[in-house]
């Protein structure tokens, strides 16, 4: 189950986050995950809440920002949502030459720190 690595990466981030002094504990940790990423949200909090046991994030939420797969027509530069399994072929001209625009991220977002009063909680923005 590759949720496990990323809940173990997202652990081992946010972790040397606060040796470097943003925070002792966390309290929640915001991804955005694309709708392509490959991730299924329900196992990836799963894989969280045991990565998390005996960390800095020992009953830190995750929130998670899902991010819908959109794509561009390089020919005549239409966008649309690609759905699942994406539809990559223009809807406007048929052109098959789409790039992506959205919908592969997996990234932290936003780390909130329990020692922190909230105007002065450090974020964590590092792309995955």
């Amino acid at each position: 189950m590759h949720e496990m690595s990323i809940a173990l990466a997202v652990v081992e981030q946010v972790e040397d986050a606060a040796r470097s002094g943003s925070g002792d504990a966390a309290e929640a940790v915001r991804l955005q995950v694309g709708e392509l990423a490959g991730v299924v949200p329900d196992a990836l909090r799963f894989c969280f809440t045991l990565a998390c046991a005996g960390t800095v994030l020992d009953g830190a939420e995750l929130d998670i920002d899902p991010v819908t797969a959109r794509a561009r027509c390089g020919p005549c530069t239409t966008e649309w949502d690609t759905g699942m399994p994406p539809q990559l072929c223009c809807p406007n001209c048929g052109g098959a030459t789409a790039d992506m625009v959205s919908g592969r991220e997996l990234q932290i977002v936003s780390v909130r720190w329990a020692d922190r009063p909230a105007h002065d909680r450090a974020h964590v923005t590092e792309e995955r």
